[in-house]
């Protein structure tokens, strides 16, 4: 007769097993990401400059953050960006999402198209596009040798333009994932719905409009967090196309932390402004959580 115990009699004379697994990496996530947001935070509180200096100057650094010429520019920059960046990733993608999903011809060659840029990573992205915008070698100089020789196309150049060149590199970027998601979500709806529409004589455009984009509320939201949190964060892609320039005419919140922190020995500004991006970050997320949480309570 068998002595051997069966697996959930095991389990149960064992709960400290899956804790125990866990462990480690709860407690590293919990030092790395969370011990050094905390960290950060009293930095920006503090007399750092060159080195960590933990003399406590309250919202002495935050006051020098708002002062700042580039740090304004850097925030104005910000909201240009984000816009066109969110706003033109969301529209691109749910357009390519909408045709894809007429079950056109060559579908999976035009996904994986589409998907590329995704696959690369920013500082790719930005190197090739500054090739593209660049006057001397890409578009302008392109168009000149084809004998439009009245086209120019500075934009890159121009600091009153240059933050347009980021956002129309980080669309091309970002358009493919947006429309992966929103196209998965396409095809998840049933098409005896559509069928009926159609019997009662709504056309396509219509049915889209009124009836399959709403049903995609939840993607487009989940998608909006996702955008948003790589706007915020741009860093690479800013560095790879403009180093911040012309001047620091392309500036964002990112870049202009790394540049205090690492290269203007100004540690407690750097790590204001980090504390203002999270903050940005949260003030996105927080909602979204909290709503979805109420949501799933009713």
């Amino acid at each position: 007769m068998s002595t051997t115990a069966p697996p959930a009699a095991r389990a149960m004379r064992t709960p400290w097993l899956p804790k125990l697994v866990v462990a480690p990496s709860f407690a590293l996530s919990l030092f790395f990401i969370y011990g050094l947001i905390l960290w950060n935070g009293y930095l920006s509180l503090s007399a750092s400059r060159l080195l960590p200096n933990y003399e406590f100057v309250g919202i002495e650094q935050y006051l020098l953050l708002w002062e700042s010429e580039r740090f304004r520019v850097a925030l104005t920059n910000m909201a240009i960006f984000g816009f066109l960046f969110i706003g033109g990733a969301l529209a691109v993608g749910l357009l390519l999402a909408v045709l894809l999903d007429q079950k056109i011809r060559a579908e999976g060659v035009l996904r994986t198209v589409y998907l590329y840029p995704m696959a690369i990573s920013f500082i790719v992205t930005g190197t090739a596009w500054k090739w593209i915008l660049n006057p001397g070698l890409g578009l302008e100089h392109l168009m000149q040798q084809w004998g439009f020789t009245g086209f120019t196309f500075d934009w890159l150049v121009n600091p009153d333009k240059a933050i347009y060149c980021v956002a129309i590199a980080g669309v091309w970027q970002s358009a493919g994932f947006v429309m992966a998601l929103f196209l998965a979500a396409l095809r998840g709806i049933d098409d005896s719905i559509i069928k009926a529409a159609q019997v009662d004589g709504a056309s396509l455009p219509r049915i889209y409009w009124r009836i399959v984009l709403p049903s995609l509320r939840p993607v487009f939201f989940s998608t909006l967090m996702v955008v948003s949190h790589l706007a915020i964060k741009s860093f690479d892609l800013v560095m790879a196309l403009t180093n911040g320039g012309p001047g620091f005419a392309t500036d964002l919140p990112a870049t202009f932390m790394y540049t205090m922190a690492f290269t203007r020995g100004q540690i407690g500004q750097g790590a204001a402004a980090a504390t203002v991006m999270l903050m940005l970050v949260a003030a996105i997320v927080v909602p979204y959580l909290y709503s979805e949480l109420r949501s799933n309570k009713k």
